[in-house]
């Protein structure tokens, strides 16, 4: 015996299987991760704060 199919069931989860594969695509198309943009910030501050450190500070004159 075949097993019932709910016809909009089906389809909803077909739709959703391609929103998923499209948001995938997006993802790896456009960016990074919330988590990698975070750490990128990290980084270039750490750096900033270094590089600021090796300035001399000027005094006016």
């Amino acid at each position: 015996m075949t097993q019932i199919v709910n016809l909009r069931r089906a389809r909803k989860a077909k739709t959703r299987a391609e929103v998923a594969a499209q948001a995938d695509a997006n993802r790896i198309k456009h960016g990074l991760s919330k988590h990698e943009r975070a750490l990128a910030k990290a980084r270039k501050d750490n750096q900033n704060r270094i590089a600021d450190a090796h300035f001399l500070k000027d005094n006016g004159a």
